[in-house]
């Protein structure tokens, strides 16, 4: 019998191991995110794949807020994050950081998710957009690469948030080896 564990069984860090740990070098932005149920799923999601930050932009809501709450289950507690009233300057800043900047999108030229994973191993900013819109063409131009989900479907988008998951288990993948 494979017996399903008790969340007690399952070893995780406490807030503050979490907080101490060595992060993958991937940060997460946020570019007018109208959800807050998207908002605090992307908490979530940062804190299991063990990201450096989150930076919210343009409309996204800030925590603490009840809905962010309700989805990121503690993870705003965890996971550093910060407003910025200006991306294209934060973008600016990652890159002389060294960040590889990754706008998640559908252009003329883009490279598909997949290709993506087999790169170097290297630090990135990962750019999400608005729900409707996606991100701000003025982002887009300040991106390094565009990358695309290959999608099979009549749609041809994923939910913001289901689509982060997507994007940061390739990108984690490569953390994990």
């Amino acid at each position: 019998m494979n017996k399903k564990l008790k969340l007690w069984e399952l070893e995780r860090k406490s807030p503050e191991e979490f907080k101490s740990q060595a992060k993958f070098p991937i940060v997460i932005i946020l570019d007018d995110i109208r959800s807050l149920n998207n908002v605090g799923s992307f908490f979530r999601t940062a804190d299991a794949f063990n990201v450096t930050r989150v930076i919210l932009g343009g409309i996204t809501a800030c925590p603490p807020h009840k809905d962010i709450r309700k989805t990121a289950l503690g993870a705003t507690e965890t996971v550093e994050w910060s407003y910025s009233e200006n991306l294209e300057q934060e973008l600016v800043a990652l890159k002389k950081e060294g960040f590889t900047i990754g706008a998640i999108e559908q252009t003329e030229q883009t490279i598909l998710l997949q290709e993506v994973a087999a790169f170097d191993i290297k630090p990135y900013a990962l750019i999400f957009g608005n729900e409707v819109n996606g991100v701000r063409q003025e982002l887009v131009d300040l991106s390094d690469c565009v990358i695309e989900i290959p999608q099979f479907g009549t749609k041809h988008s994923f939910n913001v948030s289901v689509c982060a998951g997507i994007v940061l288990w390739e990108f984690c993948k490569k953390f994990i080896d």
